[in-house]
């Protein structure tokens, strides 16, 4: 009984220790990016975390997918959630932008993807049960999400808009990094939902290398065409060791297992507490200000996101 209960409790602590680690993601980015461009220290993460994926399923004996179509589901989510999201994320540091803007950013997913399942099932409520007139009688969007929709951008115009004007060379939004972290958001939104949608069931530690490896075979020319040399200090090596331990088998892992049980909904209504976590960290890390209009920008996203997320099972 009490291994039963132990199991019960981890599976509960599971959004929130994911949302913990996720958090040092962006602090972990802006650690490194100083001492490697992004894409070769992406290309060395994941080459590392496969190193410490094989061993263990050959010893494990763990079985592979079962057919060639869920190695091309999990390709594809690997290419979206490893290599696009995270290539986005290290680009947009590594090109000027601050930890916890481009958290917030991001943090944008968990609107995304509940508008996206709004709609969805209200394609299929209209499909179903259409009104005498052949007008969907379902909407797809609520007005509580439109609130929310619209209360988190004006949160993250609030922050963004201080960091175009008083923005310092290492914490400042310009073209180039937005575009990065924008990129960012729409790869881990789709990823997340193709994910959910298409990949069936199976051990995480073989999951998780095959999306390794298709980062990796899309990762590579980016890193070659990259002309600036790794520095391999003290706080490059303690940025690789937890991206690869921390993140890469510790997060990835999680967040595939968490999408697999359905408990997806947990995970996204945690999310929206990412960015505040993350400005903190960055703060007392690397000194990040936090204003007044930086506290209140991101309290308005966080706010949009929980009302938009509370409307919709995901």
């Amino acid at each position: 009984m009490s291994s039963v209960d132990d199991r019960s409790a981890w599976v509960r602590a599971m959004p929130a220790v994911f949302v913990l680690i996720w958090s040092t993601g962006f602090i972990v980015a802006r650690l490194g990016m100083p001492h490697s461009p992004p894409f070769t220290f992406l290309l060395i993460r994941f080459l590392l975390s496969i190193a410490c994926f094989v061993p263990w399923i050959m010893w494990a004996k763990v079985p592979w997918p079962e057919s060639r179509q869920q190695f091309l589901h999990l390709s594809v989510t690997g290419i979206l959630i490893q290599a696009g999201y995270l290539g986005g994320v290290w680009a947009a540091v590594k090109a000027g932008m601050g930890s916890g803007l481009s958290a917030l950013i991001v943090g944008i997913q968990p609107v995304l993807t509940a508008i996206w399942l709004s709609a969805m099932h209200a394609r299929a409520v209209a499909a179903q049960t259409p009104d005498p007139r052949g007008v969907a009688s379902v909407s797809a969007i609520t007005p509580r999400q439109w609130l929310g929709l619209l209360l988190g951008l004006a949160g993250l115009l609030m922050v963004v808009w201080r960091k175009l004007t008083q923005g310092s060379a290492m914490d400042h939004v310009d073209v180039v990094n937005m575009a990065f972290a924008v990129g960012a958001l729409l790869c881990i939104t789709t990823g997340t939902l193709y994910q959910k949608r298409f990949v069936q069931p199976c051990d995480v530690r073989s999951a998780n290398t095959v999306q390794l490896l298709a980062a990796a075979c899309v990762t590579l020319p980016l890193a070659l065409l990259e002309v600036e040399s790794v520095e391999w200090v003290p706080e490059m090596f303690g940025a690789m060791a937890w991206s690869v331990l921390g993140l890469t088998l510790g997060g990835s892992s999680l967040f595939y297992m968490l999408i697999q049980r359905g408990a997806a909904a947990a995970v996204t209504s945690l999310m929206y507490l990412v960015p505040p976590t993350t400005a903190l960290m960055a703060w007392l890390l690397f000194d990040e200000p936090i204003t007044a209009m930086t506290l209140a920008g991101t309290a308005l996203t966080a706010l949009g996101v929980s009302q938009v997320v509370r409307a919709t099972k995901i």
